[in-house]
């Protein structure tokens, strides 16, 4: 009786063999200097078909590096709205404290494969910045070639990839696994974790500990799921269900359990900002809230008024004091934009963006919220290369004198068609505008 051998384990040995990694070599070099594909059978079928998308997408597998997407504040303000923040402290226990002492390096990507996370052996992560395997850079099949996880998202498997099994020869010196992580609630991908270091990482131990911290991680996330609800406080009574409207609006619409408010300017200020403190678990003090409501002096007694009235219109079941806090579940369509972009789904999230965050509140802390999410929206449909999503982007009133979108949209649209004249023809009055400037 024969033992069926796992399809996703580079090394079932434990250990790579002379002939096997000849095998491969020979395999790549046919590869590379022919574009061809090697037999059925030369390499594992799940390295083949990866290797079969990889040339479908165009890239060359010996030149060219993984784009880095995500940079300083941008990268920072995405991260922290990533559903994978709060259970970081569950992967570095389990897999970052041993990789820093068994020389490897862990990432965390998200569900387009960028790197959100990597941490690790020093010296390690050092060698991998020759290949932007760094923070904010994207590894996705489509843009790096064959690697683990970039494969494990493009086929929502654990999978570890070994060496010369790399579609781009510059990472073949690296070995490799990885496995997609799923919200326990929907079923959607979030993102990937990841193990990269030597021939050792292709042992089929190494796939287990990654599959064993994508369970814990997504049964943290069942937990945090569950008890959500639980730690915002109420004073009496079930909590409130309430959804405020602040995209395209320069006044907020909240809508409570039998009515709709149109609220003032002030209000949808306050109110939008203990919102997004609330998504942190925090509340505000009347300084805090003062200090991101006005540019300038910190009016903290009009604010504590403005509160108090707010209470009173909103009721005290959904809003509390001492500290300012959300008690019941307050919902915002800018925060479903941001999660639907932290999961993926650009089409989702533009057709939710209804334009920018209350766009004629001057409140320090709403502008920075109204610029963090217009970035991340920006960044993911430029990126996405999409003609369709990019189109309805352009219309938005932010991108119609943005260059940048209407360069990339005239590049994904075949040459000769009328639309295509149309946007080359926006693009040079814009850029006309500009030299005027």
């Amino acid at each position: 009786m024969t033992t069926a051998v796992n399809p996703w384990l580079a090394l079932p040995d434990g250990a790579p063999t002379a002939a096997r990694t000849r095998r491969l070599r020979a395999a790549h070099e046919l590869l590379v200097s022919a574009s061809e594909l090697p037999a059925e059978g030369v390499v594992r079928s799940v390295v083949l078909d990866s290797w079969r998308r990889s040339l479908g997408s165009g890239v060359d597998p010996e030149d060219g590096l993984p784009p880095v997407e995500l940079l300083d504040a941008e990268l920072l303000a995405y991260r922290a709205a990533h559903p994978l923040a709060p259970v970081l402290p569950v992967i570095r226990r389990l897999l970052v404290q041993d990789a820093e002492a068994g020389q490897m390096i862990v990432a965390v990507t998200d569900a387009a494969g960028r790197m959100l996370w990597v941490e690790g052996d020093r010296q390690l992560r050092a060698r991998a910045e020759g290949v932007n395997f760094v923070e904010g850079a994207r590894w996705s099949e489509d843009v790096a070639g064959t690697n683990a996880p970039g494969t494990a998202l493009a086929v929502d498997a654990a999978v570890q990839i070994y060496g010369s099994e790399h579609f781009r020869r510059s990472v073949q010196p690296w070995s490799c696994a990885a496995a997609p992580v799923h919200d326990p609630v929907t079923g959607a991908v979030l993102g990937a974790i990841d193990v990269t270091g030597g021939d050792a990482v292709a042992g089929p131990h190494v796939l287990t500990l990654v599959r064993a911290t994508v369970a814990a991680v997504e049964s943290e996330l069942r937990w945090l799921h569950r008890e959500r609800p639980a730690t915002v406080p109420a004073p009496a009574g079930p909590p409130v269900e309430a959804r405020l409207e602040v995209l395209g609006r320069e006044r907020a619409a909240l809508a409570l359990p039998g009515r709709t408010l149109e609220l003032s300017v002030r209000h949808s200020e306050l109110l939008f900002l203990l919102a997004e403190a609330a998504a942190s678990g925090q509340g505000r003090n009347a300084a805090q809230l003062a200090a991101e409501c006005h540019a300038g002096a910190a009016a903290t007694v009009t604010v504590r008024a403005e509160l108090s009235r707010l209470r009173r219109l909103v009721g005290a079941d959904l809003l509390d004091s001492r500290p300012y806090r959300l008690v019941g579940r307050l919902r915002t369509d800018a925060e479903q934009v941001r999660r639907l972009l932290a999961r993926g789904d650009v089409p989702a999230a533009l057709e939710r963006y209804a334009g920018p965050v209350l766009p004629g509140s001057h409140a320090p802390g709403v502008r920075q919220a109204r610029d963090r999410l217009a970035v991340l929206l920006r960044r993911a449909v430029l990126t996405g290369h999409r003609p369709e999503l990019l189109l309805r982007y352009a219309q938005l009133p932010e991108a119609r004198e943005d260059a940048g979108v209407w360069q990339a949209l005239l590049e994904v649209l075949p040459p000769g068609t009328p639309r295509r004249t149309a946007v080359a023809a926006h693009l040079h009055r814009l850029r006309l505008a500009g030299r005027a400037r």
